[in-house]
């Protein structure tokens, strides 16, 4: 299956946590990043290299809900220190930039599209080039199915756990890695009933 991943010597994961809210007292599109988790997953051998993380301190809606620290156990004292978007994407560019012929992936077009409108709202560049892929859609095509799955669904469908916390940026971006060798088809995906 060629996936356009084959070229690359490095697989750039990221994963993003966001201010939220259950209460629709926050815009999706004023949603802010709040930390930056990634991995550097080599391709010959799918192993984890390196890995990033980072806090950002929100400045649109600068108090955390109960809802985002609950669901991200991100607490409010984690980000009163945390430089802001663009310190931190810097910071973040000049970790993954060492990383030669590198592509960027993520779980869906959420964590794309999530730097670009914060990118915009800083008035910086958008970080990460042209090129990103879907990683969820590419387990879809896998698996032989257009209806997507979330991460931890698609995790126990190949018969691996959630390790770490669920919703925090750097536990994720290591569990997606656990299934990049079922997403490029290295290892069969198991038939479920």
């Amino acid at each position: 299956m060629n996936i356009g991943l084959f070229s690359y010597d490095h697989y750039l994961i990221v994963d993003l946590e966001a201010t939220c809210c259950d209460k629709f007292s926050i815009p999706q599109k004023e949603m802010e990043t709040i930390e930056i988790g990634a991995v550097i997953v080599e391709a010959v051998g799918l192993n984890i290299i390196d890995e990033f993380t980072i806090f950002i301190k929100p400045v649109r809606h600068p108090i955390l809900t109960a809802f985002c620290t609950e669901l991200t156990t991100i607490k409010q004292a984690d980000l009163e220190e945390a430089p802001t978007f663009s310190q931190a994407v810097e910071t973040f560019k000049c970790w993954f930039e060492k990383y030669q012929n590198s592509i960027f992936c993520s779980w869906g077009d959420y964590d794309k599209n999530q730097l670009e409108r914060d990118a915009k709202y800083h008035k910086i560049p958008y970080p990460m080039g042209n090129e990103h892929v879907n990683i969820k859609k590419l387990f879809s095509l896998a698996l032989g199915t257009k209806k997507q799955y979330g991460m931890a669904k698609a995790l126990k469908m190949v018969g691996l756990s959630i390790d770490g916390t669920h919703h925090r940026g750097i536990d994720d971006a290591k569990n997606l890695a656990k299934l990049m060798p079922f997403i490029i088809g290295r290892k069969k995906i198991p038939k479920t009933n």
